[in-house]
């Protein structure tokens, strides 16, 4: 049984952690959103969220997208490699229902499964 659950090590929470990533990550982009990806040295995935009021006015609108985003990773962690990530929104996003998002992270999982694969065996 896959474990759903979202605790506070699978989190990246420290701005060191969020530094880490933005030094030579991995990218997956679609409308209105990037994951950035780097290697860690954990046997876990770990998240992070950056859903800036400038792209979302409202604190309503951002944390829609903030759950949705966490509702994803904690489904989908179990398929990903042992890397940190950083969801990054972009303008756009909120024009996008919370299935079209869905769907789109979904896709950005496997991207990113599959480019830091290759960038291991590299």
């Amino acid at each position: 049984m896959p474990n759903n659950a979202f605790p506070r090590d699978k989190r990246l929470l420290a701005p060191e952690d969020y530094d880490q990533v933005f030094k030579k990550p991995v990218r997956a982009g679609a409308n209105g959103m990037l994951v950035l990806a780097r290697k860690n040295d954990l046997p876990h995935p770990r998240l992070g969220l950056i859903v800036p009021k400038k792209v979302l006015k409202r604190a309503v609108w951002r944390n829609r997208v903030k759950r949705l985003v966490r509702e994803s990773f904690r489904q989908q962690q179990d398929s990903l490699p042992n890397v940190d990530l950083v969801f990054l929104a972009k303008s756009g996003i909120g024009d996008l229902s919370n299935r079209d998002l869905t769907s789109a992270l979904n896709r950005l999982w496997a991207q990113i499964s599959r480019l830091s694969g290759k960038a291991r065996s590299s």
